[in-house]
């Protein structure tokens, strides 16, 4: 079976794909490796990978969980989901887009040069919101507000460069399988169009290497590294200083103080997000903790590798210390963290060795960060009981036992469609139960003491200093 019918735009052949490649291999167990943060060809994925396909290659793998996260939709949300039952994998469904937050107005927080623009999530969505209610308003506005950038952006570069200009619904939208487009699908679809265009290569190098600042000569290398390519012509094109760009305002995203209790009124995790510590709006980590969980914010997402993995010893050192900043900031407010590697930039890492000499002693905090997520998606799903629900505040009188009894949920096996299918019939309240009991259960496998599971405030003390 090959897996290149994972990623058809056809639903029906990627989920019939699915099912007989599931029937027909042995996939291993899952290990200690886990991804909460991929995006799919619903937003936008380096190699073209379908929810599904991105559930395959994780359980092939041998992950423990994946996150879908793609950006303005939850499109891939119910076939996600489905593909981790399909093939035993603990699932969840993240959203991320960008929102405004007008205390730091005046600096950059984690959109370098763009200040006053974060970049935001909400985790462990388990249902599309309906589209005639304020949630299904609120997201659709959230595409809306994606597909309007994308215009004023083509606008904007189809004035400057006439000659290859584009037709959106001719050159772009084809490329995504329900029109929700990117910066990437946008460079690459003018890639396309200049070759369309200009059939000659002596020509292509004439047109581009002015605007990537290159010989002409030194051009047509560039071109054959596609990745490369679309970078340089992305930083040209659509990045801060760019023929097309526009500085976004209060205006351009929706503001952080609305799109956080969007997500809660959903049923999901209202998440914050970090890119590093080097900007003006994260160098106070406990500030930036402090103002966002004003705002509702009760989880924070981090993309390690941006922080560690890096070939410069003194800028490793200073990101990593700052790394050591924030993740002691979320231990201290009982926030959980959700870690990934994006799969939207080409020559990224599949997964981060969380066992590593770097981000080991953070291996507790990650950990259970994805297993609350996990356990948010179980319980949210199945029994009516989310992470910041009527029911759960009334079980849980603190934030620490809350999030113990979520990861133990969330540690527990992968469900199966039968396993759903009888959480299901037994409706939200005996579904809590049984959520429970296999939490029991799976708690008592991985030989987790009881007093671990009611409190885990001590984890910071578990942190090595740095």
């Amino acid at each position: 079976m090959k897996t290149h019918a994972l990623d058809d735009f056809n639903a029906d052949l990627r989920r019939d794909a699915l099912t007989a490649l599931a029937a027909s291999e042995t996939f291993p167990a899952p290990g200690a490796l886990f991804n909460m943060h991929c995006h799919s060809f619903f937003s936008y994925n380096a190699d073209g990978w379908s929810p599904s396909r991105i559930a395959y290659e994780c359980r092939r793998g041998g992950l423990r969980a994946a996150a879908l996260c793609d950006f303005d939709v939850l499109d891939g949300l119910g076939e996600f989901l489905e593909a981790g039952r399909i093939l035993g994998l603990r699932t969840a469904v993240h959203l991320e887009t960008r929102a405004y937050v007008r205390e730091q107005a005046a600096v950059d927080i984690s959109s370098p040069g763009e200040p006053g623009v974060a970049y935001i999530m909400g985790c462990g969505f388990t249902a599309t919101p309906k589209a005639d209610t304020p949630q299904g308003v609120f997201l659709a506005r959230l595409r809306q507000g994606a597909q309007d950038r994308n215009l004023a952006l083509i606008a904007r570069i189809n004035a400057a460069l006439p000659e290859i200009a584009l037709d959106y619904a001719r050159d772009v939208t084809p490329l995504t399988p329900k029109g929700v487009a990117t910066e990437r699908h946008i460079i690459r679809a003018y890639g396309r169009r200049s070759k369309a265009v200009f059939t000659d290569a002596a020509h292509r190098a004439a047109f581009w290497a002015p605007l990537l600042k290159c010989d002409a000569a030194a051009y047509p290398p560039l071109e054959a590294n596609v990745p490369k390519w679309e970078e340089l012509v992305r930083s040209a094109l659509a990045k801060r200083g760019g023929i097309g760009y526009v500085q976004p305002d209060n205006k351009t995203f929706p503001p952080a103080d609305e799109f956080l209790p969007w997500v809660k009124s959903c049923g999901a995790i209202p998440t914050i997000t970090w890119l590093d510590g080097t900007s003006g709006g994260e160098a106070e980590p406990e500030k930036l903790l402090d103002l966002m969980t004003a705002k509702g914010g009760v989880a924070l997402n981090i993309i390690p590798d941006r922080n560690w993995n890096l070939k410069k010893p003194d800028e490793a050192a200073r990101k990593q210390a700052n790394l050591d900043a924030i993740v002691r900031g979320c231990v201290r407010r009982n926030l959980p963290i959700n870690i990934g590697t994006e799969l939207n930039k080409d020559g990224l890492p599949f997964v981060d060795d969380i066992a590593g000499p770097v981000l080991g002693k953070y291996a507790d905090v990650f950990t259970q960060g994805m297993h609350v997520m996990i356990g948010q998606t179980l319980l949210g799903g199945y029994a009516n009981a989310p992470y910041l629900g009527e029911r759960t505040a009334a079980e849980f009188a603190g934030v620490a036992e809350r999030n113990a009894f979520f990861a133990a949920v969330g540690a527990s096996p992968p469900l199966t469609e039968r396993d759903a299918g009888a959480l299901l019939d037994a409706g939200p309240v005996k579904a809590f139960g049984m959520l429970a009991d296999r939490a029991d259960r799976a708690s008592a496998k991985l030989g987790i003491r009881n007093e671990e599971l009611e409190m885990r405030s001590e984890m910071e003390n578990r942190i090595p200093n740095s």
